[in-house]
């Protein structure tokens, strides 16, 4: 919806956003590719441009909702090798979703490969105003910033589980709370946790100022995907061997925590736009 918003067309908000809002029209956003998935520059999609007419050509990968979507805003590359914005409904001709079923992570997504083989579509359906690859970038900043927030909850679960089965569980004769090993990792998870609320916090306060920079978002994004697996890792290890089983959710917030510490830009990825946001060296 946010590359309609900021990039679409007047005619194109009004025919989508509102549909989309309601949940009448499901959408997804194609830009990661197979051999595309850091170096979004990398993509081999193209638009070629036939009268009045883009005709899209090539393949995209980790696409949420990418089967269940009515249409997708795919990226893809012009004839002069500029990133362009398009809304493609998911039933023209040539394209063709085909869901993911082998992930050990995340597993209740709908998660998709995209395949366009010559898909050809009105120039009316381009957004307008994105030209270059900071249109999607940017929606990509939108994005992460909703990660910020969405970890501390995973977090926060898996914190409370922790912290109430510690107080129920006796090991040795007394509850495993009144252990100083235990204590510990309590209160490492309650302090990430903290961090992770001020982050997130901090950042509404710039996004409010209309002063927030996708610098600020990814190092707010890296610190609370890798701390939220953190957490989710201890609380497991609190556990035991309880930790392991569907009753309890330490673990599948853990694995679920993996993808959200990948996806949106990696730990690696992040560390590095802020490293060139503090040093002015580019390091990719």
């Amino acid at each position: 919806m946010y590359a309609i918003y900021r990039y679409g067309t007047e005619e194109q908000k009004r025919t989508y956003l509102p549909r989309m809002a309601r949940g009448e029209l499901i959408g997804c956003f194609g830009l990661t590719e197979p051999d595309a998935g850091s170096d979004p520059a990398a993509m081999t999609t193209r638009a070629a441009k036939d009268g009045d007419f883009y005709v899209i050509s090539g393949a995209k990968r980790w696409i949420t909702n990418g089967h269940l979507a009515d249409i997708a805003v795919i990226w893809a590359k012009d004839d002069a090798g500029i990133v362009r914005g398009f809304i493609v409904p998911t039933d023209a001709p040539g394209f063709h979703a085909v869901p993911i079923r082998t992930k050990a992570s995340m597993r209740m997504s709908a998660t998709s490969e995209l395949y366009l083989d010559h898909v050809k579509i009105p120039q009316s359906y381009q957004l307008p105003d994105a030209r270059g690859l900071g249109a999607p970038l940017s929606c990509l900043t939108q994005a992460r910033y909703g990660i910020v927030w969405g970890t501390i909850g995973a977090a926060l679960d898996a914190l409370t589980e922790a912290a109430l089965y510690a107080k129920s569980r006796v090991a040795f004769g007394k509850p495993i709370a009144a252990t100083q090993l235990v204590q510990a990792h309590i209160v490492d998870m309650e302090s990430q946790l903290v961090t992770m609320q001020l982050l997130a916090r901090q950042l509404g306060h710039l996004y409010a100022d209309h002063t927030l920079r996708y610098a600020h978002v990814s190092l707010a994004k890296r610190h609370n995907a890798r701390a939220a697996l953190m957490i989710a890792r201890q609380a497991r290890e609190i556990l035991g061997g309880n930790g392991i089983s569907t009753e309890y959710h330490s673990m599948r917030h853990a694995a679920n925590l993996e993808t959200v510490d990948t996806y949106e830009g990696t730990y690696e990825i992040h560390t590095l736009i802020v490293g060139r946001d503090l040093l002015q060296e580019d390091a990719f």
